[in-house]
């Protein structure tokens, strides 16, 4: 669903993927969490498929 959300709205992104990646896996549990999907947008960890969240983080100007 995130992949998908991203795609729609032409942003770029990079899949990370945690059971292949050990780098990926290290980041993700240093970050706490415990499940899929974790979308980073300058910084800010969006846990989860959350289409408000990520809209606000990626088209700032629209919610200013």
């Amino acid at each position: 669903m995130v992949k998908e959300f991203l795609s729609q709205r032409a942003v770029p992104f990079t899949v990370r993927n945690v059971t292949q990646d050990p780098q990926a896996l290290r980041e993700f549990q240093a970050r706490g969490y415990l499940l899929p999907p974790v979308t980073v947008v300058d910084g800010q960890a969006v846990a989860g498929y959350d289409p408000a969240r990520l809209e606000a983080l990626l088209f700032p100007e629209l919610f200013s």
